[in-house]
């Protein structure tokens, strides 16, 4: 089916409602809009881009942990959440009471990205994973009763009430297959739509199904990253578009709504596409600036440290780059040594600037290696 007939659905008599009822996706899927087709040629290409940059680089799983904690904050900021980067790498006693909610949830969702990543090697992305996923993501926070791991067994909705809802998904009894034709659409081996084609459409079908109680966006962002990563587009899933859906968060949403109620289904992929290309792009340009951080520090920072302290120097360096928020007891377990070696060590990376203290406490301090984790701001 062209693209250019596609019909979203219909509205479903309910008990004093109408739910949304979409039409099924797996199905062959063109696209002859030569503006279109250039857009997903320079989307392809900036994530070839980012892949080789995914390959390059020594250590590239310790940066892949910053690009996990940057998409949770970023995700979890869309549904109202305030924790930042920052605190993401804080212990919840370095917080203030009322922000540990907030701050329980991206780390629900950092636990849920990286269990889904290390799953792939052993499960397809399917159904059951994102189950597996959705639990570990609800566990003990806000909406933990909400039947975590579960398929919905009840109508939800979007908005204050089902009443006066803005948009209400399909009724409970669809879901099992439309979520089973999902799956089989992100698999299907004889379908030849492409993969940047494919995750746009399969995106907006989880989105528009929302098949659990709560946590349907960060769940559905975080399919597109897992969809990246199982097909091989990305070796390592180095690409989170949580950031952009962010930063255009009206448009993201309205071009959904837009989707289901006027078939726009071409403008959700010029804007799906465009921030797959801008993210891609963005996320390279990153690479190369840790790149020149790396460099620097092992050229004007490492020499400085004498032989007998160097290898505490460089495993202190290696941690940050995984995680760039520490205190002198982290440090001292970092290096094996003591709390006052551990101390002396970052006493010395603050007066060579890599290290800037952020508490202005005499107890109890954290410093924060502000340059790197200033690229993930962007």
């Amino acid at each position: 089916m062209d693209i250019t007939e596609f019909k979203s659905g219909k509205l479903e008599d309910r008990y004093e409602y109408q739910a949304f009822l979409p039409e099924t996706i797996c199905h062959e899927w063109v696209v002859t809009d030569p503006e279109l087709s250039d857009l997903l040629g320079r989307a392809d290409r900036a994530l070839g881009e980012l892949n080789a940059f995914a390959q390059l680089i020594p250590d590239i799983e310790f940066f892949i942990r910053m690009y996990v904690a940057k998409e949770a904050t970023q995700s979890s900021r869309i549904e109202g959440t305030q924790t930042n980067i920052e605190d993401a790498f804080k212990d919840a006693d370095d917080l203030n009471p009322e922000e540990r909610d907030d701050w329980a949830e991206v780390q629900n969702y950092i636990n849920a990205i990286n269990h889904a990543i290390d799953a792939l090697d052993e499960l397809p992305l399917s159904n059951r994973l994102l189950r597996q996923t959705h639990e570990i993501l609800l566990s003990g926070v806000r909406g933990e009763q909400k039947q975590p791991g579960q398929f919905r067994t009840s109508q939800n909705w979007i908005g204050v009430s089902l009443k006066n809802a803005v948009f209400v998904p399909p009724h409970h009894e669809h879901v099992p297959d439309l979520m089973s034709d999902l799956e089989a659409f992100l698999h299907a081996d004889t379908l030849f739509a492409h993969p940047l084609v494919r995750i746009a459409i399969g995106h907006y079908q989880f989105e528009t199904i929302h098949p659990f109680l709560d946590g349907n966006g960060r769940l559905g962002r975080l399919l597109i990253s897992l969809y990246l990563a199982s097909e091989g587009l990305l070796v390592r899933p180095a690409l989170y578009l949580s950031d952009y859906f962010e930063r255009n968060k009206t448009a993201y949403v309205d071009h959904l709504m837009a989707v289901r109620q006027g078939n726009h289904l071409r403008a959700w992929l010029v804007f799906f596409l465009h921030g797959v290309e801008e993210t891609a792009r963005a996320s390279a340009d990153v690479f190369r600036s840790i790149l020149a951080i790396k460099e620097r520090i092992e050229r004007d920072v490492l020499p400085r440290f004498s032989a007998r302290r160097q290898d505490n120097a460089q495993a202190l360096i290696r941690h940050l780059y995984a995680r760039p928020v520490v205190d002198v007891n982290m440090a001292a377990k970092i290096i094996g040594a003591t709390t006052n070696t551990a101390s002396a060590l970052i006493t010395d990376m603050v007066s060579h600037g890599v290290l800037f203290e952020i508490t202005g406490q005499r107890r109890n301090r954290l410093f924060v290696f502000s340059e790197y984790i200033e690229l993930f701001r962007r």
